[in-house]
């Protein structure tokens, strides 16, 4: 009983998780909009490494103990990852709109299938490739590769998918010798590391009303990883990160609501193929690790 509280539990926070970042998703496209990304990008990181320094200072031993790694390298790289993912997803937010990007970021999933071979040394099963298959004849419905006019940033979403995929595998191989803690220290503080020259040479003045703004950015960036490292500290991934899903219904609301985003008819189809192809992995990848 206590076990399936803590799965419901889980799931509930998951489906907050969605909520924050869709808010969070929709705050970027708006700022992104009106000043440069790298800008946008290089302050919420700030705010995220004085985070992530407040909570390892106060940890067992320090800042010192709390950094401490035994693969520093490997650390930088997948942080860098995330940077660069970040950037893009947010420059797509921008030319695409917040609907066709999340549609087309769907797949990041079926990306972690695919490549948990060459970088875990994981075995695919057919059913799976079969499904990664599926998943990506979705994307080719919502980019329409052969009906008009292609748009080359039409690929920048995947692109992102692609970077935040091999972040996510990345982040596993690492928790092998080191802790969840240590690679959210290593995240922030590289992050702000990267980004600080990118965006005091692409630095605007900022009105008064879009700090606010900003600050909206930065809280919910923080609230939304915190709740999601407490969705995962109290329920099994496999049990809850189909419901991360939910991010794209929400945002969908967000970018028709507030942007006026359309949702084309080839985007809802390819998004709902790459969605029952993404929940069938987690499924098949669920079942391998119960299967004794």
């Amino acid at each position: 009983m206590r076990a399936t509280q803590n799965i419901g539990r889980g799931i509930w926070l998951m489906v907050a998780v969605t909520i924050i970042f869709a808010i969070q998703d929709g705050i970027s496209r708006h700022l992104s909009g009106a000043y440069n990304v790298y800008m946008v990008v290089t302050i919420r990181y700030w705010f995220f490494a004085l985070f992530t320094l407040a909570v390892a200072a106060r940890s067992a031993g320090g800042l010192r103990a709390a950094l401490s790694t035994q693969q520093p390298l490997l650390q930088t790289i997948r942080a860098l990852l995330l940077v660069f993912e970040i950037v893009i997803v947010i420059q797509a937010f921008v030319r695409l709109g917040l609907i066709e990007t999340h549609a087309v970021f769907a797949a990041y999933p079926l990306l972690v299938a695919a490549l948990s071979g060459p970088v875990l040394g994981e075995t695919v099963g057919w059913r799976r490739w079969t499904a990664i298959g599926i998943g990506f004849a979705g994307i080719l419905i919502i980019l329409q590769p052969g009906y008009g006019v292609f748009r080359p940033e039409a690929v920048i979403p995947l692109l992102g998918a692609f970077l935040f995929a091999l972040y996510s595998l990345l982040t596993r191989f690492a928790a092998r010798k080191d802790a969840a803690s240590v690679s959210f220290y290593w995240t922030g503080l590289i992050g702000a590391l990267a980004m600080t020259p990118l965006g005091l040479i692409f630095w605007q003045p900022m009105i008064a009303t879009d700090w606010l703004w900003m600050g909206a950015l930065c809280l919910t960036a923080v609230t939304a990883h915190f709740l999601l490292i407490q969705a995962y500290e109290i329920a099994e991934a496999s049990a809850i990160q189909p419901f991360a899903y939910l991010q794209l219904v929400w945002v969908s609301g967000i970018g028709i609501w507030a942007f006026g985003d359309i949702l084309r008819p080839n985007v809802a189809l390819g998004a709902a193929v790459v969605v029952c192809a993404g929940l069938f992995t987690l499924w098949r990848a669920r079942a391998r690790a119960e299967t004794p």
